[in-house]
């Protein structure tokens, strides 16, 4: 597997990689696809636009992001 790391990848790779994630290898962007839209977080895809501009790494944001839920 392919290091997914900022330093290893051009914001395309990046953009790829966020895609497939949130949308499945199909890369069909399905209303429903992911539930965080339909929990008031908003469109997921822009929890991830810091990875993309690589400003942060994914674990970041992910951790940032569990963090309130994680005793």
């Amino acid at each position: 597997m392919k290091s997914i790391l900022i330093k290893d990848t051009t914001r395309g790779e990046r953009e790829e990689i966020v895609r497939k994630a949130l949308w499945g290898s199909c890369g069909a962007e399905c209303e429903f696809c992911s539930g965080y839209d339909n929990r008031g977080g908003g469109r997921i895809e822009t929890l991830y636009q810091p990875y993309i501009d690589g400003k942060k790494e994914i674990v970041e944001i992910n951790e940032e992001h569990t963090a309130p839920f994680v005793k």
